[in-house]
């Protein structure tokens, strides 16, 4: 066997053509990777959607888009929590009791309506006609609310209100409390919307 010397230009075009060659395959796997999540239509029909809270701060809101509905993910606060063991009987379903297939999923059939005590995933739709409350975390008088407002959600539109789990005060146009959507957490940090196999 002969001891040729290297051609080290053919050996620099051979390195640019791999380098190359792998950078375009991988331009290539991106898109294809990408057709894995769920389209917009898709999303728009029903398809699950993962929100992370890994950032959401107690009394903070984050808001998901779910089958083309806001989402609302809320930490409360220890006392928000306190604040739904008080108000009962201010309430005009306080035990979610009134259409709980439409409503509210069995695990969240509690005073909380969650699966977690501290978070609350709920629709962000009046169930009047379908205005989008605002939120009024901040306790006491407020413009169109009462001096013993307990912080929650204000419906502008006709002047529902519901309380930090999402509860209609009795004597409201709205018929009842905020939808509860199907979920489940994945981990400490996301939560999956539209899904519940596990909860």
């Amino acid at each position: 066997m002969s001891n040729q010397p290297v051609d080290q230009s053919r050996r620099t075009w051979v390195t640019i053509a791999c380098v190359t060659g792998g950078a375009g395959g991988v331009a290539a796997a991106v898109p294809f990777a990408l057709t894995f999540q769920p389209s917009e239509k898709a999303r728009a029909a029903g398809a699950a959607v993962e929100a992370d809270i890994s950032t959401l701060k107690e009394g903070e809101m984050l808001t998901v888009e779910w089958r083309g509905k806001p989402v609302w993910i809320i930490k409360r606060t220890p006392a928000q929590l306190a604040e739904l063991e008080k108000i009962g009987g201010e309430l005009a379903d306080p035990d979610s009791q009134r259409k709980p297939d439409e409503l509210t999923p069995k695990y969240a059939q509690n005073r909380h309506r969650s699966i977690k005590p501290e978070i609350l995933v709920t629709v962000g739709i009046c169930t009047h006609l379908g205005c989008s409350p605002t939120a009024k975390f901040q306790a006491g008088a407020q413009p169109s609310l009462p001096e013993t407002w307990p912080g929650g959600f204000l419906c502008p539109c006709h002047g529902s209100t519901f309380d930090m789990a999402g509860r209609v005060f009795k004597n409201k146009p709205a018929p009842d409390n905020l939808e509860v959507p199907p979920h489940m957490y994945l981990s400490d940090t996301k939560i999956l919307i539209g899904e519940d196999k596990q909860a």
